[in-house]
């Protein structure tokens, strides 16, 4: 199996609610999505997130748009208001996930 990075499969947008922040990632090809179904679970965002997301992630599938939403809670550093961190507001998380790494067959030649 080659290695990949998330991106290359898949694609994401983020956003905020005070210390919450969520990401919708939709595979590119729906032949991708039980890919990201097996690989990309909540345990994985938390690890991938680790020293960032302090809270709970919680996923939530949605397979008739090829996609999950990610809420990750204690995930910026007190939310807007609050935060000094560069991006207080969530808007890169989904840039930050699909460097994520995932396993992929190659397809035969």
């Amino acid at each position: 199996m080659a290695k990949y990075l998330l991106k290359d499969v898949a694609h994401a947008r983020s956003g905020d609610k005070g210390n919450i922040s969520n990401i919708c990632l939709y595979a590119r090809d729906p032949k991708d999505y039980e890919l990201l179904r097996r690989q990309v679970t909540a345990e994985r965002v938390k690890e991938h997130f680790r020293g960032v997301v302090l809270g709970e992630v919680t996923r939530y599938e949605l397979p008739t748009l090829g996609g999950f939403n990610f809420v990750l809670k204690e995930a910026l550093g007190g939310g807007a208001t609050q935060s000094i961190r560069l991006d207080t507001l969530g808007k890169t998380m989904a840039s930050a996930l699909l460097r994520m790494k995932i396993e992929k067959e190659e397809a035969s030649r």
